[in-house]
Protein backbone atom coordinates (compact mmCIF):
# COMPACT_ATOMS: atom_id res chain seq x y z
CA UNK A 1 0.00 0.00 0.00
CA UNK A 2 1.63 3.25 -1.09
CA UNK A 3 -0.28 5.72 1.05
CA UNK A 4 0.12 5.51 4.80
CA UNK A 5 -2.89 7.68 5.53
CA UNK A 6 -6.27 8.65 4.19
CA UNK A 7 -7.08 11.64 2.02
CA UNK A 8 -8.61 13.51 4.94
CA UNK A 9 -10.70 16.45 3.85
CA UNK A 10 -9.59 18.74 6.68
CA UNK A 11 -5.89 17.95 6.40
CA UNK A 12 -4.88 21.48 5.43
CA UNK A 13 -6.46 22.97 8.56
CA UNK A 14 -4.40 20.53 10.66
CA UNK A 15 -1.12 21.28 8.93
CA UNK A 16 -1.12 24.97 8.14
CA UNK A 17 -1.80 28.03 10.21
CA UNK A 18 -2.41 31.06 8.02
CA UNK A 19 0.05 33.78 8.98
CA UNK A 20 -0.88 37.44 8.92
CA UNK A 21 1.76 40.04 8.03
CA UNK A 22 2.10 40.73 11.75
CA UNK A 23 2.79 37.05 12.44
CA UNK A 24 5.40 36.93 9.68
CA UNK A 25 7.17 39.96 11.16
CA UNK A 26 7.01 38.35 14.59
CA UNK A 27 8.62 35.20 13.15
CA UNK A 28 11.40 37.35 11.71
CA UNK A 29 12.09 38.82 15.14
CA UNK A 30 11.98 35.44 16.89
CA UNK A 31 14.42 33.86 14.42
CA UNK A 32 16.64 36.96 14.15
CA UNK A 33 16.04 37.07 10.39
CA UNK A 34 18.34 39.42 8.50
CA UNK A 35 17.20 38.97 4.90
CA UNK A 36 13.96 38.14 3.09
CA UNK A 37 13.87 36.11 -0.12
CA UNK A 38 10.93 37.11 -2.34
CA UNK A 39 10.26 34.08 -4.56
CA UNK A 40 8.09 33.36 -7.57
CA UNK A 41 7.83 30.77 -10.33
CA UNK A 42 7.85 31.66 -14.00
CA UNK A 43 5.38 30.18 -16.48
CA UNK A 44 7.74 27.33 -17.35
CA UNK A 45 8.33 26.22 -13.77
CA UNK A 46 11.66 27.84 -12.93
CA UNK A 47 12.03 29.57 -9.57
CA UNK A 48 13.37 33.12 -9.21
CA UNK A 49 14.15 35.22 -6.16
CA UNK A 50 14.85 38.78 -5.07
CA UNK A 51 16.46 39.41 -1.68
CA UNK A 52 15.74 42.44 0.51
CA UNK A 53 16.87 43.46 4.00
CA UNK A 54 14.37 42.39 6.64
CA UNK A 55 13.81 46.03 7.60
CA UNK A 56 12.08 46.58 4.25
CA UNK A 57 9.46 43.93 4.98
CA UNK A 58 6.87 46.08 6.73
CA UNK A 59 3.12 45.70 7.08
CA UNK A 60 2.68 48.26 4.32
CA UNK A 61 5.03 46.26 2.04
CA UNK A 62 2.56 43.35 2.07
CA UNK A 63 0.15 45.68 0.28
CA UNK A 64 2.50 47.81 -1.82
CA UNK A 65 4.77 44.99 -2.96
CA UNK A 66 8.21 45.16 -4.51
CA UNK A 67 8.99 46.00 -8.14
CA UNK A 68 10.97 43.85 -10.56
CA UNK A 69 11.54 43.65 -14.31
CA UNK A 70 9.27 41.18 -16.05
CA UNK A 71 11.04 41.61 -19.38
CA UNK A 72 13.96 39.49 -18.17
CA UNK A 73 11.80 36.52 -17.24
CA UNK A 74 10.91 33.99 -19.93
CA UNK A 75 7.57 34.59 -21.66
CA UNK A 76 6.61 37.63 -19.63
CA UNK A 77 6.49 41.37 -20.24
CA UNK A 78 7.93 43.28 -23.19
CA UNK A 79 10.61 45.85 -22.40
CA UNK A 80 8.21 48.79 -22.81
CA UNK A 81 5.88 47.31 -20.14
CA UNK A 82 8.40 45.52 -17.99
CA UNK A 83 7.55 46.76 -14.49
CA UNK A 84 5.70 44.26 -12.30
CA UNK A 85 5.09 43.87 -8.57
CA UNK A 86 5.89 41.02 -6.18
CA UNK A 87 3.23 40.82 -3.44
CA UNK A 88 4.39 38.68 -0.45
CA UNK A 89 1.89 36.02 0.65
CA UNK A 90 2.09 35.67 4.46
CA UNK A 91 0.88 32.05 4.59
CA UNK A 92 3.85 30.87 2.49
CA UNK A 93 6.65 32.14 4.76
CA UNK A 94 9.37 29.72 5.92
CA UNK A 95 12.99 29.86 7.08
CA UNK A 96 15.49 28.90 4.38
CA UNK A 97 17.62 26.07 5.85
CA UNK A 98 20.50 26.68 3.41
CA UNK A 99 21.16 30.34 4.08
CA UNK A 100 24.19 31.12 6.25
CA UNK A 101 22.64 34.44 7.23
CA UNK A 102 19.13 33.87 8.71
CA UNK A 103 16.77 34.29 5.77
CA UNK A 104 13.00 34.14 5.43
CA UNK A 105 11.68 32.76 2.14
CA UNK A 106 8.22 33.89 1.09
CA UNK A 107 6.27 33.18 -2.08
CA UNK A 108 4.84 36.15 -3.95
CA UNK A 109 1.94 36.74 -6.28
CA UNK A 110 2.46 38.98 -9.32
CA UNK A 111 0.50 42.17 -9.99
CA UNK A 112 0.43 44.94 -12.56
CA UNK A 113 1.79 48.08 -10.84
CA UNK A 114 -0.76 50.41 -12.50
CA UNK A 115 -4.02 48.48 -12.45
CA UNK A 116 -3.03 46.31 -9.44
CA UNK A 117 -4.70 43.40 -11.21
CA UNK A 118 -3.27 39.93 -10.75
CA UNK A 119 -0.83 39.14 -13.53
CA UNK A 120 -2.29 36.74 -16.08
CA UNK A 121 0.90 34.71 -16.58
CA UNK A 122 1.57 34.05 -12.93
CA UNK A 123 1.24 30.23 -12.85
CA UNK A 124 0.24 30.28 -9.19
CA UNK A 125 -2.74 32.42 -10.20
CA UNK A 126 -3.76 29.73 -12.72
CA UNK A 127 -3.77 27.12 -9.95
CA UNK A 128 -5.81 29.39 -7.68
CA UNK A 129 -8.32 30.07 -10.44
CA UNK A 130 -8.70 26.32 -11.06
CA UNK A 131 -9.54 25.75 -7.40
CA UNK A 132 -12.04 28.61 -7.46
CA UNK A 133 -13.58 27.32 -10.68
CA UNK A 134 -14.13 23.92 -9.07
CA UNK A 135 -16.13 25.57 -6.29
CA UNK A 136 -18.04 27.71 -8.80
CA UNK A 137 -19.17 24.65 -10.78
CA UNK A 138 -20.65 22.98 -7.70
CA UNK A 139 -18.98 19.69 -8.70
CA UNK A 140 -16.94 19.77 -5.47
CA UNK A 141 -15.60 22.31 -3.02
CA UNK A 142 -12.16 20.80 -2.50
CA UNK A 143 -9.55 18.90 -4.48
CA UNK A 144 -6.76 16.96 -2.83
CA UNK A 145 -3.55 16.08 -4.66
CA UNK A 146 -0.48 14.10 -3.68
CA UNK A 147 2.51 13.82 -6.03
CA UNK A 148 4.95 10.93 -6.20
CA UNK A 149 8.14 12.49 -7.55
CA UNK A 150 10.99 10.55 -9.12
CA UNK A 151 14.36 12.09 -9.94
CA UNK A 152 18.05 11.23 -10.33
CA UNK A 153 20.94 12.08 -8.02
CA UNK A 154 24.18 11.97 -10.01
CA UNK A 155 27.76 12.14 -8.77
CA UNK A 156 28.97 13.85 -11.92
CA UNK A 157 27.40 15.46 -14.98
CA UNK A 158 28.95 16.96 -18.12
CA UNK A 159 27.20 18.27 -21.23
CA UNK A 160 27.97 20.69 -24.03
CA UNK A 161 26.64 21.84 -27.40
CA UNK A 162 28.59 23.86 -29.97
CA UNK A 163 28.54 24.18 -33.76
CA UNK A 164 30.91 21.21 -34.16
CA UNK A 165 30.42 19.16 -30.98
CA UNK A 166 27.67 17.79 -28.80
CA UNK A 167 27.87 15.42 -25.86
CA UNK A 168 26.60 14.56 -22.40
CA UNK A 169 27.89 12.25 -19.72
CA UNK A 170 26.34 11.34 -16.38
CA UNK A 171 27.81 9.19 -13.65
CA UNK A 172 26.85 7.63 -10.34
CA UNK A 173 28.90 5.49 -7.99
CA UNK A 174 26.07 2.94 -7.85
CA UNK A 175 25.51 2.77 -11.63
CA UNK A 176 25.59 -0.55 -13.44
CA UNK A 177 28.25 0.67 -15.88
CA UNK A 178 30.70 1.18 -12.99
CA UNK A 179 30.97 -2.49 -12.04
CA UNK A 180 34.36 -2.59 -13.82
CA UNK A 181 35.46 0.88 -12.76
CA UNK A 182 39.17 1.14 -11.99
CA UNK A 183 38.78 2.39 -8.43
CA UNK A 184 41.06 1.25 -5.63
CA UNK A 185 39.24 -0.36 -4.06
CA UNK A 186 36.16 -0.98 -6.20
CA UNK A 187 33.77 -2.47 -3.67
CA UNK A 188 31.13 -3.55 -6.18
CA UNK A 189 27.60 -3.10 -4.85
CA UNK A 190 26.23 -1.63 -8.09
CA UNK A 191 22.58 -1.53 -9.16
CA UNK A 192 21.80 -3.28 -12.42
CA UNK A 193 19.54 -1.63 -15.00
CA UNK A 194 15.90 -1.54 -13.84
CA UNK A 195 16.77 -3.42 -10.63
CA UNK A 196 16.92 -0.55 -8.16
CA UNK A 197 13.40 -0.68 -6.73
CA UNK A 198 13.56 -0.65 -2.89
CA UNK A 199 17.29 -1.44 -2.97
CA UNK A 200 19.03 -1.46 0.42
CA UNK A 201 22.45 -0.12 1.35
CA UNK A 202 25.25 -0.66 0.47
CA UNK A 203 23.97 -0.84 -3.12
CA UNK A 204 21.63 2.05 -2.34
CA UNK A 205 24.11 4.91 -2.13
CA UNK A 206 21.57 7.72 -1.64
CA UNK A 207 19.71 6.51 1.45
CA UNK A 208 21.25 8.91 3.99
CA UNK A 209 20.92 11.87 1.64
CA UNK A 210 17.24 11.03 1.08
CA UNK A 211 16.61 10.89 4.81
CA UNK A 212 18.30 14.27 5.21
CA UNK A 213 16.07 15.60 2.42
CA UNK A 214 13.00 14.15 4.17
CA UNK A 215 13.89 15.71 7.51
CA UNK A 216 14.65 19.09 5.94
CA UNK A 217 11.36 19.06 4.05
CA UNK A 218 9.41 18.31 7.22
CA UNK A 219 11.17 21.17 9.01
CA UNK A 220 10.24 23.43 6.08
CA UNK A 221 6.54 22.48 6.28
CA UNK A 222 6.34 19.75 3.61
CA UNK A 223 4.94 16.43 4.84
CA UNK A 224 6.69 13.37 3.39
CA UNK A 225 4.94 10.01 3.33
CA UNK A 226 8.02 7.98 2.38
CA UNK A 227 11.19 7.88 0.29
CA UNK A 228 12.96 5.00 -1.42
CA UNK A 229 15.27 4.02 -4.23
CA UNK A 230 13.43 3.89 -7.54
CA UNK A 231 13.76 1.26 -10.25
CA UNK A 232 16.53 2.72 -12.40
CA UNK A 233 20.25 2.45 -11.79
CA UNK A 234 22.49 5.49 -11.20
CA UNK A 235 20.76 7.11 -8.26
CA UNK A 236 17.11 7.25 -9.24
CA UNK A 237 15.01 8.01 -6.15
CA UNK A 238 11.37 8.69 -5.35
CA UNK A 239 9.50 10.66 -2.69
CA UNK A 240 5.80 10.46 -1.87
CA UNK A 241 4.45 13.77 -0.59
CA UNK A 242 1.36 14.04 1.59
CA UNK A 243 -1.97 15.12 0.11
CA UNK A 244 -2.87 18.81 0.10
CA UNK A 245 -5.05 21.24 -1.77
CA UNK A 246 -4.02 21.86 -5.37
CA UNK A 247 -2.33 25.19 -4.63
CA UNK A 248 -0.48 23.94 -1.56
CA UNK A 249 0.59 20.76 -3.36
CA UNK A 250 2.12 22.83 -6.16
CA UNK A 251 3.84 25.06 -3.58
CA UNK A 252 5.23 21.94 -1.94
CA UNK A 253 6.61 20.62 -5.22
CA UNK A 254 8.52 23.86 -5.80
CA UNK A 255 9.86 23.79 -2.25
CA UNK A 256 10.72 20.09 -2.73
CA UNK A 257 12.81 20.80 -5.81
CA UNK A 258 14.64 23.61 -4.04
CA UNK A 259 15.50 21.43 -1.04
CA UNK A 260 16.58 18.44 -3.15
CA UNK A 261 18.85 20.46 -5.43
CA UNK A 262 20.50 22.36 -2.61
CA UNK A 263 21.07 19.35 -0.37
CA UNK A 264 22.51 17.37 -3.28
CA UNK A 265 24.83 20.31 -4.04
CA UNK A 266 25.86 20.42 -0.38
CA UNK A 267 26.99 16.78 -0.65
CA UNK A 268 28.83 17.32 -3.94
CA UNK A 269 26.09 15.65 -5.93
CA UNK A 270 23.60 16.86 -8.52
CA UNK A 271 19.82 16.35 -8.49
CA UNK A 272 18.00 16.50 -11.82
CA UNK A 273 14.30 16.40 -12.62
CA UNK A 274 14.98 15.77 -16.32
CA UNK A 275 12.55 12.94 -17.23
CA UNK A 276 14.85 10.64 -19.23
CA UNK A 277 18.60 11.15 -18.71
CA UNK A 278 19.65 7.49 -19.14
CA UNK A 279 19.24 5.27 -22.20
CA UNK A 280 17.82 1.80 -21.60
CA UNK A 281 16.43 2.39 -18.12
CA UNK A 282 13.34 3.87 -16.52
CA UNK A 283 12.73 7.59 -16.70
CA UNK A 284 11.39 9.80 -13.91
CA UNK A 285 7.67 10.44 -13.53
CA UNK A 286 5.57 12.58 -11.22
CA UNK A 287 2.49 10.44 -10.62
CA UNK A 288 -0.40 12.56 -9.33
CA UNK A 289 -3.07 11.13 -7.04
CA UNK A 290 -6.30 13.10 -6.84
CA UNK A 291 -9.64 13.05 -5.04
CA UNK A 292 -12.61 15.42 -4.95
CA UNK A 293 -14.55 16.38 -1.82
CA UNK A 294 -17.77 18.22 -1.02
CA UNK A 295 -19.01 19.34 2.41
CA UNK A 296 -16.23 17.28 3.98
CA UNK A 297 -17.31 14.07 2.24
CA UNK A 298 -15.24 12.13 -0.35
CA UNK A 299 -16.83 11.97 -3.81
CA UNK A 300 -14.78 9.22 -5.46
CA UNK A 301 -15.82 6.29 -3.25
CA UNK A 302 -18.61 4.09 -4.59
CA UNK A 303 -19.60 0.65 -5.79
CA UNK A 304 -18.38 0.83 -9.36
CA UNK A 305 -15.23 -0.61 -10.89
CA UNK A 306 -12.30 -0.29 -8.50
CA UNK A 307 -14.61 0.98 -5.77
CA UNK A 308 -15.25 4.23 -7.65
CA UNK A 309 -18.39 6.31 -7.67
CA UNK A 310 -19.89 7.63 -10.90
CA UNK A 311 -18.21 10.98 -10.24
CA UNK A 312 -14.87 9.21 -9.88
CA UNK A 313 -15.38 7.35 -13.15
CA UNK A 314 -16.41 10.53 -14.96
CA UNK A 315 -13.35 12.37 -13.61
CA UNK A 316 -11.13 9.65 -15.08
CA UNK A 317 -13.13 9.83 -18.30
CA UNK A 318 -12.45 13.55 -18.59
CA UNK A 319 -8.74 13.12 -17.91
CA UNK A 320 -8.43 10.34 -20.49
CA UNK A 321 -10.47 12.29 -23.06
CA UNK A 322 -8.15 15.30 -22.74
CA UNK A 323 -4.87 13.43 -22.17
CA UNK A 324 -3.28 14.29 -25.56
CA UNK A 325 -3.76 17.99 -24.78
CA UNK A 326 -2.88 17.61 -21.09
CA UNK A 327 0.55 16.25 -21.98
CA UNK A 328 1.54 19.67 -23.38
CA UNK A 329 1.56 20.81 -19.70
CA UNK A 330 2.18 17.61 -17.73
CA UNK A 331 5.00 16.43 -20.01
CA UNK A 332 6.33 19.75 -21.29
CA UNK A 333 9.80 18.91 -22.66
CA UNK A 334 11.08 17.16 -25.76
CA UNK A 335 12.86 14.77 -23.39
CA UNK A 336 9.54 13.88 -21.69
CA UNK A 337 8.50 11.66 -24.59
CA UNK A 338 11.62 9.50 -24.38
CA UNK A 339 10.20 8.28 -21.07
CA UNK A 340 6.76 7.40 -22.50
CA UNK A 341 7.94 4.28 -24.34
CA UNK A 342 6.89 0.62 -23.89
CA UNK A 343 8.43 -1.50 -21.16
CA UNK A 344 9.84 1.17 -18.86
CA UNK A 345 7.12 1.53 -16.19
CA UNK A 346 5.54 4.52 -17.92
CA UNK A 347 2.20 4.75 -19.74
CA UNK A 348 2.12 4.59 -23.52
CA UNK A 349 -1.63 4.33 -24.20
CA UNK A 350 -4.77 6.11 -23.02
CA UNK A 351 -6.36 3.54 -20.74
CA UNK A 352 -7.25 3.03 -17.09
CA UNK A 353 -7.10 0.11 -14.71
CA UNK A 354 -7.34 -0.80 -11.04
CA UNK A 355 -3.77 -2.01 -10.43
CA UNK A 356 -2.10 -1.81 -13.83
CA UNK A 357 0.92 0.51 -13.81
CA UNK A 358 1.17 0.52 -17.60
CA UNK A 359 -2.15 2.43 -17.80
CA UNK A 360 -2.38 6.21 -17.95
CA UNK A 361 -4.84 6.25 -15.03
CA UNK A 362 -4.72 3.82 -12.13
CA UNK A 363 -7.10 3.25 -9.22
CA UNK A 364 -4.84 2.46 -6.25
CA UNK A 365 -5.85 -0.45 -4.05
CA UNK A 366 -5.90 0.75 -0.45
CA UNK A 367 -8.06 0.46 2.64
CA UNK A 368 -11.84 0.21 2.58
CA UNK A 369 -12.07 3.67 4.13
CA UNK A 370 -13.94 5.80 1.54
CA UNK A 371 -11.71 8.75 2.44
CA UNK A 372 -8.74 6.94 0.88
CA UNK A 373 -10.40 6.45 -2.53
CA UNK A 374 -8.53 8.30 -5.25
CA UNK A 375 -7.26 8.01 -8.81
CA UNK A 376 -3.67 8.22 -9.99
CA UNK A 377 -2.58 9.92 -13.21
CA UNK A 378 0.72 8.35 -14.26
CA UNK A 379 1.62 10.43 -17.31
CA UNK A 380 3.13 13.58 -15.72
CA UNK A 381 6.85 14.02 -15.15
CA UNK A 382 8.77 16.26 -12.73
CA UNK A 383 9.86 18.71 -15.44
CA UNK A 384 6.29 20.07 -15.40
CA UNK A 385 5.32 23.33 -13.79
CA UNK A 386 3.16 21.92 -10.96
CA UNK A 387 0.83 24.93 -10.87
CA UNK A 388 -0.09 24.55 -14.54
CA UNK A 389 -0.09 20.76 -14.72
CA UNK A 390 -2.18 20.26 -11.57
CA UNK A 391 -4.65 22.91 -12.75
CA UNK A 392 -4.94 21.28 -16.18
CA UNK A 393 -5.58 17.83 -14.67
CA UNK A 394 -8.31 19.26 -12.43
CA UNK A 395 -9.95 21.10 -15.33
CA UNK A 396 -10.06 17.87 -17.36
CA UNK A 397 -11.62 16.02 -14.42
CA UNK A 398 -14.24 18.75 -13.95
CA UNK A 399 -15.15 18.52 -17.64
CA UNK A 400 -15.52 14.76 -17.29
CA UNK A 401 -17.93 15.11 -14.36
CA UNK A 402 -19.95 17.93 -15.93
CA UNK A 403 -20.38 16.09 -19.24
CA UNK A 404 -20.58 12.58 -17.75
CA UNK A 405 -17.67 11.30 -19.84
CA UNK A 406 -17.42 7.60 -19.04
CA UNK A 407 -13.92 6.17 -19.44
CA UNK A 408 -15.20 2.99 -21.11
CA UNK A 409 -14.06 -0.52 -20.18
CA UNK A 410 -10.92 -0.82 -18.06
CA UNK A 411 -7.73 -2.40 -19.41
CA UNK A 412 -6.67 -5.00 -16.84
CA UNK A 413 -3.83 -6.33 -18.98
CA UNK A 414 -0.19 -5.43 -19.49
CA UNK A 415 -0.36 -2.80 -22.21
CA UNK A 416 3.27 -3.49 -23.11
CA UNK A 417 2.37 -7.06 -24.11
CA UNK A 418 -0.95 -6.76 -25.94
CA UNK A 419 -1.44 -8.49 -29.30
CA UNK A 420 -1.58 -6.03 -32.22
CA UNK A 421 -5.27 -6.70 -32.93
CA UNK A 422 -6.20 -5.45 -29.44
CA UNK A 423 -3.59 -2.71 -29.16
CA UNK A 424 -4.73 -1.07 -32.39
CA UNK A 425 -8.00 -0.12 -30.67
CA UNK A 426 -6.26 1.60 -27.73
CA UNK A 427 -5.30 5.22 -28.39
CA UNK A 428 -1.56 5.89 -28.18
CA UNK A 429 -0.19 8.83 -26.22
CA UNK A 430 1.41 11.58 -28.33
CA UNK A 431 4.95 10.52 -29.22
CA UNK A 432 6.47 14.00 -29.26
CA UNK A 433 6.06 17.37 -27.62
CA UNK A 434 5.07 18.83 -30.98
CA UNK A 435 2.23 16.29 -31.27
CA UNK A 436 1.03 17.18 -27.77
CA UNK A 437 1.10 20.89 -28.63
CA UNK A 438 -1.00 20.16 -31.73
CA UNK A 439 -3.47 18.26 -29.55
CA UNK A 440 -3.64 21.25 -27.22
CA UNK A 441 -4.39 23.58 -30.14
CA UNK A 442 -7.35 21.38 -31.05
CA UNK A 443 -8.60 20.77 -27.52
CA UNK A 444 -8.15 23.80 -25.27
CA UNK A 445 -11.70 24.91 -24.45
CA UNK A 446 -11.81 22.99 -21.17
CA UNK A 447 -8.78 24.97 -19.94
CA UNK A 448 -10.23 28.37 -20.85
CA UNK A 449 -13.41 28.00 -18.81
CA UNK A 450 -13.72 30.32 -15.86
CA UNK A 451 -10.76 32.28 -17.23
CA UNK A 452 -8.50 29.73 -15.55
CA UNK A 453 -6.09 30.00 -18.47
CA UNK A 454 -6.24 32.89 -20.91
CA UNK A 455 -6.16 32.51 -24.67
CA UNK A 456 -3.04 34.70 -24.82
CA UNK A 457 -1.19 32.59 -22.25
CA UNK A 458 -2.20 29.39 -24.03
CA UNK A 459 -1.00 30.61 -27.42
CA UNK A 460 2.16 32.03 -25.89
CA UNK A 461 2.93 28.66 -24.31
CA UNK A 462 2.50 26.82 -27.61
CA UNK A 463 4.57 29.33 -29.58
CA UNK A 464 7.39 29.41 -27.04
CA UNK A 465 7.59 25.63 -26.79
CA UNK A 466 7.63 25.21 -30.57
CA UNK A 467 10.17 27.94 -31.28
CA UNK A 468 12.49 27.64 -28.29
CA UNK A 469 12.45 23.88 -27.73
CA UNK A 470 10.96 21.78 -30.53
CA UNK A 471 12.55 23.74 -33.39
CA UNK A 472 15.89 24.03 -31.60
CA UNK A 473 16.16 20.27 -31.20
CA UNK A 474 15.03 19.58 -34.75
CA UNK A 475 17.81 21.69 -36.31
CA UNK A 476 20.69 20.13 -34.37
CA UNK A 477 22.62 17.04 -35.53
CA UNK A 478 22.24 14.29 -32.93
CA UNK A 479 25.35 12.42 -31.73
CA UNK A 480 23.73 9.08 -32.56
CA UNK A 481 23.23 10.20 -36.15
CA UNK A 482 27.01 10.05 -36.50
CA UNK A 483 26.88 6.40 -35.40
CA UNK A 484 24.18 5.66 -37.97
CA UNK A 485 25.12 7.78 -40.95
CA UNK A 486 28.71 9.03 -40.89
CA UNK A 487 30.03 6.22 -43.09
CA UNK A 488 27.21 6.29 -45.62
Amino acid sequence: MRRLGCFLGNNMERRFQIRSPQEVLSLCRERDVKAVDLRFTDFFGRQHHLTIPVSDLTEVAFEDGFSFSGSNVRFWQSVDESDLLLIPLPSTAWIDPFATIPTLAITCSIQDPITREDYDRDPRLVALRAENYLIHTGVADQVQLSPEIEFFIFDNIKYHQTAQAAYYEVDSIEAAWNVGRNDVPNLGHKIDYRQGYLACPPVDQTDELRTEIMQTLIECGVDVVSHRHASATAGQVVFDLQHESLLLAADSVMKFKYVCKNLAEKHQRSATFMPKPILGDNGSGMHVQMSLWKNGEPLFAGKGYGGLSEIGQYAIGGILRHTPALLAFTNPTTNSYKRLVPGYDAPTHIAYSQRNRSAACRIPVGTLDPRSKRMEYRCPDPAANPYLSFAAILMAAIDGVQNKIHPGPPMDRDLYDLPPEILQDVVRLPKTLDAALSALENDADFLLRGDVLSEASLQGWIEYKRQSEVAQLEMRPHPYEFCMYYDT
